[in-house]
Parts: C-alpha cells; sequence; structure tokens
C-alpha cells in the first residue's frame, strides 16, 4: 500500500495504515509506483503536487497504474488529482481523470473558513464520521457511476466508483480510521 509522499500529509496517512495492519510506502519515485497494489493521494495543495508529480516523474506511471485500475483514495488536494474536471483549476493543472466527477477548488472558502462537522456516510456503521475540511473542494458534478457515499449543503464530500474512493476532507487528522479501513477492504 503506498502514500504519495510528494508534499502533504502523507505520514498521517501512513501511521492510520499501519494501525490498520498494511505495509505503508512513501511513494517519491517511479521506481516506488511500480512495488505498490494500492495508493493514498493525501491532502496538500493540488497545484504543487501536480508539479511535482511532474518533476519528480511520478506522473506517467502512476497515469499508467491508475488506468490500469490500480485502487486510489484521494483525499482533499487527492480528490482534485483523481477528478474528471477540475472546475477552477490553473491552466497547467492536471488530474488524472480516475474517477468522473467535476471538484470545485477551495470551495468553502479560504484557511479560515476551515471547519469540522459530523457526516452519516452510505453503508459505514458505527454513528456518523467526524471530518475535518480544510481548504476543501466539493464535488459539483457526479457522473454515472459515482456513488455519493456523504455530503454537506453544499455538495457530495465523499464518493466512490470501482476501486477509486475521494474525500473532500482530512480522515487522516481525527482518530477514526473507518475510512481507510473501508478502502483496504476494497483493495
Amino acid at each position: 500500500m503506498g502514500v504519495l509522499a510528494l508534499q502533504g500529509a502523507a505520514a498521517r496517512h501512513a501511521d492510520a495504515l499501519t494501525a490498520l495492519g498494511a505495509e505503508a510506502v512513501l511513494v517519491r519515485t517511479p521506481e516506488d509506483i511500480a512495488s505498490i497494489d494500492a495508493l493514498v493521494v493525501p491532502g496538500g495543495e493540488s497545484t504543487t503536487i501536480s508539479h511535482l508529480l511532474d518533476t519528480s516523474g511520478v506522473r506517467a506511471p502512476l497515469a499508467e497504474r491508475l488506468e490500469g485500475g490500480m485502487p486510489a483514495f484521494g483525499t482533499c488536494a487527492g480528490m482534485i488529482l483523481l477528478a474528471t474536471d477540475v472546475l477552477d483549476g490553473r491552466d497547467d493543472q492536471r488530474s488524472f481523470g480516475a474517477i468522473d466527477i467535476g471538484v470545485r477548488r477551495n470551495a468553502f472558502g479560504r484557511q479560515r473558513d476551515s471547519f469540522e462537522a459530523d457526516l452519516e456516510v452510505a453503508g459505514l456503521e458505527g454513528g456518523p464520521l467526524h471530518a475535518v475540511f480544510i481548504r476543501a473542494p466539493v464535488v459539483d458534478r457526479v457522473g454515472g457511476d459515482v456513488e455519493v457515499l456523504a455530503e454537506v449543503e453544499a455538495g457530495p464530500v465523499l464518493c466512490r466508483s470501482g476501486a477509486i474512493m475521494v474525500c473532500s476532507f482530512h480522515p487522516e487528522l481525527v482518530n477514526d480510521r473507518r475510512l481507510h479501513a473501508t478502502f483496504l477492504e476494497g483493495v
């Protein structure tokens, strides 16, 4: 199980996966991509991560693995990078199109507009999931094969399609490991 470690909260995702019994590999090189069977794409700054994917040489092998069906879990900026459409992205920002959604970056506002919420998640046992939203995206368009698992008033914030799961928030910042466990079960 890999965690993209070019920028963002990779270590916290790796800790969550390790706590669930998975071996977490921090992915920084094209060779790392070849050694994993699934990938967590963490939050961070999506345009910076997009640039680092190019300069590190990771973009092309990662795109190939995603096109081949490798499971991925994108959180916050990871959701943006895995989406088909980024509605307000920069011209030089590229996403992988791994899940048929359109996302709007920083949909809830600036850093000071960050918030926490308890979400009802379809199919998740154990009560609401506490979620931390930091300069978070929101889903504006959902493709036909995409399942919306949780929403807030502004729109969907947790979606799944086949082997790809994405969320607008940061599950690595809370002690609740249920989303990471759900992803691992699908791998």
